[in-house]
């Protein structure tokens, strides 16, 4: 529990101490969103979205050929090669999510 303590302690004054460091001038404007700002939001949900569709996607898929396995161990051979090919579409579609997040970055100034 000690060692939690000064783990946590020493993080939380780590955390706040930094946050000077990112201080502001007292001429910019607080709260206020850019163009930049939304196009950065837009960017972690198109990723965020495809990562989420991507794993349970994948999930699924490993669930329902591991049954599969189970209830028949001789058709893993059969089962295989379009459950790889199916896991490496799925992957392909997190990867296009990507692309689009990466272009989406491009657009900031």
């Amino acid at each position: 529990m000690k060692k939690f303590a000064v783990y946590f302690s020493s993080f939380a004054f780590i955390a706040l101490w930094s946050t000077s460091v990112f201080a502001q001038d007292g001429g910019a404007v607080a709260n206020q969103f850019s163009a930049n700002s939304w196009i950065a939001i837009a960017a972690a949900f198109a990723f965020g979205i495809a990562a989420l569709g991507g794993t349970s996607g994948q999930g699924k898929a490993v669930a329902a050929a591991l049954e599969g396995i189970a209830r028949n161990p001789q058709a893993a051979g059969k089962m295989f090669t379009p459950f790889i090919l199916g896991l490496a579409l799925i992957e392909s579609l997190v990867i296009v999510g990507f692309v689009v997040s990466v272009m989406l970055q491009g657009k900031m100034v």
